[in-house]
């Protein structure tokens, strides 16, 4: 199988697997695992950031810096097809007891006065705006880098009105390989960031947050409480070290075989590649070929290749580390093979 449905899929290197093998570890609740202790700081340094913490998932560093910077009650912007709103099954208002307000956005980007226009005025009717969301790529937007012109000016307003700004950098390494910009000056315009280590950096499980020396005290606590105390939790933090030392350049070799697959794709009659390809996904409508994304997955799937509806007639591939500029040709013209073959049934 051609595994094209996400960057989570990809298997840790062998040097992550020896790494994970040789780690020293300690118990990390006591803050005593001396590898966590050096990918958290090598975190912190590579954005900016006077502190960072291991946590097991992107979705949990998500809702950490939410139960951190709200108060049950409080209202929280984000752009309305963030990951945060719609595929981190509303643990938000179930744990953090908040109200999302979604905005309407351009490529995953949020109109800065758009923004400045819904933090909510002094009334007794109106929740706190508490806290802005920023996504970064943006997922839903096929993968769309976010201009860092944009997050300054919300960044900017939201400073103006005392309200942090937190980013969902899920897929952040890919935004600075695609845009030149580093992940620090990205970071500049937050004040807590969430990085996933298991996607495209290609690490077996973890992610990253980050931000003042107190956020991340308060940020501590509340992934202890979530379950997120692990103890020699070394072992999965030696390949993340190595997922920050050696992963990220390469992450241009994805962008590559995304493009060369929207361009495969494009030259298919009766497929639409959706979006521009900026960094590591591609979006494909198939409604031409008369046939639901469901069922244009299970031919897939019958022809070697997997990918993930993204909608009534859209498809999701994200390359990563595991799939090949070969894979990539060889997906096209199984793809072309197989729609030429709906159109003599």
């Amino acid at each position: 199988m051609i595994d094209l449905r996400s960057d989570t899929v990809t298997k840790p290197t062998l040097k992550m697997r020896q790494a994970a093998f040789e780690a020293e570890v300690g118990d990390d609740v006591f803050e005593e695992d001396p590898t966590v202790q050096r990918l958290e700081l090598k975190a912190a340094e590579m954005l900016g950031k006077e502190s960072a913490l291991f946590v097991t998932s992107g979705t949990q560093g998500n809702q950490i810096a939410a139960l951190t910077h709200c108060q049950p009650g409080d209202e929280v912007l984000m752009e309305e097809e963030a990951h945060i709103f719609l595929y981190e099954g509303a643990s938000m208002s179930a744990l953090a007891g908040v109200q999302p307000r979604t905005i309407k956005g351009t490529n995953g980007a949020m109109d800065p006065e758009e923004v400045r226009s819904k933090i909510r005025p002094e009334n007794v009717h109106f929740p706190d705006t508490s806290l802005i969301c920023i996504e970064n790529t943006h997922n839903k937007a096929g993968g769309a880098v976010v201009p860092l012109e944009n997050m300054q000016a919300i960044y900017e307003i939201a400073r103006e009105h005392g309200i942090p700004v937190h980013l969902d950098g899920a897929r952040l390494f890919n935004a600075s390989i695609a845009s030149g910009i580093s992940v620090r000056r990205f970071a500049d315009q937050t004040d807590s960031v969430q990085f996933c280590l298991s996607k495209g950096l290609g690490a077996p499980a973890g992610s990253i947050i980050a931000g003042s020396t107190e956020f991340i005290r308060k940020a501590r606590k509340w992934r202890k409480r979530l379950g997120g105390g692990l103890r020699q939790v070394g072992m999965i933090a030696a390949p993340g070290l190595i997922a920050l030392e050696e992963m990220v350049e390469r992450l241009e070799e994805d962008h590559s075989n995304a493009r060369l697959l929207a361009e495969g794709i494009g030259n298919i009659p009766g497929l639409k590649v959706e979006k521009a390809v900026e960094t590591n996904i591609v979006l494909v409508n198939v409604e031409e070929c008369q046939r639901t994304a469901e069922q244009f997955l299970d031919q897939l799937r019958e022809n070697g290749i997997l990918a993930v509806p993204f909608g009534p007639y859209t498809i999701r591939f994200v390359t990563h580390f595991d799939v090949s500029e070969e894979e990539i040709q060889i997906t096209v013209r199984r793809m072309a093979e197989m729609v030429n073959q709906f159109k003599k049934l």
